[in-house]
């Protein structure tokens, strides 16, 4: 129970700001402007299912990807890091750089957005694939691989619920509440990468120690 609650609180921590749903709520109003609130729901319940489905498949299939690739999980450490840091710089800044939307674009995927773009990368982009793979990887016993699917169902649901509920969250916290947020998530996701970062770094660093002590 000791090691449950700290590593559930980790990848709630995580998942949360790296799904983002409150910095995602102004982008979703924007792409389904003119859309009618029950269209809107039907989008919103497809994004968060196909962006459910896609984290599941790389968390039971990130390790087989690694031996296929011959990719060691400590390199994937280190490059989940850089991208879950440069994702909360952005969100530290107050800016949500994930996707950009022109005018043209937002017409251009009006017709299924729940896919692309707001399935797919908004609400499951790399930062999400590559901690879910990562946690995956630190889940040693069942209880924390159950502790770790159910968090991410959790937060998959969460995000459907405040997704269903951005026109009226969007003027209940404001422009500056909704960066504030935004800042502090972002904060903390930058100390999570940097705890990815080193905990891929220090096994190689070990091993390049250990072998030219050996060399010696």
């Amino acid at each position: 129970m000791e090691t449950l609650i700290p590593f559930f609180l980790l990848c709630f921590t995580s998942f949360f700001t790296l799904t983002n749903p409150l910095g995602t709520m102004p982008v979703f109003l924007t792409m389904t402007n003119g859309m009618s609130e029950r269209e809107r729901q039907s989008v919103v319940s497809r994004a968060t299912l196909v962006a459910f489905i896609t984290i599941m498949v790389f968390t039971f299939a990130g390790q087989f990807l690694f031996k296929f690739f011959g990719i060691s999980t400590n390199g994937f450490r280190i490059a989940g890091g850089f991208i879950i840091f440069k994702i909360g710089f952005d969100m530290l800044q107050a800016r949500y750089t994930s996707m950009r939307l022109k005018d043209e674009e937002i017409r251009t995927y009006a017709a299924d957005i729940s896919i692309t773009p707001l399935g797919i990368p908004m609400l499951c982009g790399p930062g999400a694939i590559a901690n879910a793979i990562v946690l995956m990887q630190d889940a040693h016993t069942v209880e924390m691989k159950a502790v770790l699917i159910g968090t991410i169902a959790f937060i998959y649901l969460l995000t459907l619920f405040i997704l269903r509920a951005s026109t009226r969250l969007v003027k209940l916290l404001g422009e500056t509440g909704n960066n504030v947020m935004m800042r502090l998530m972002g904060l903390i996701l930058m100390v999570i990468a940097v705890e990815c970062f080193v905990s891929g770094v220090r096994p190689i660093l070990t091993d390049i120690l250990s072998q030219s002590m050996l060399t010696r």
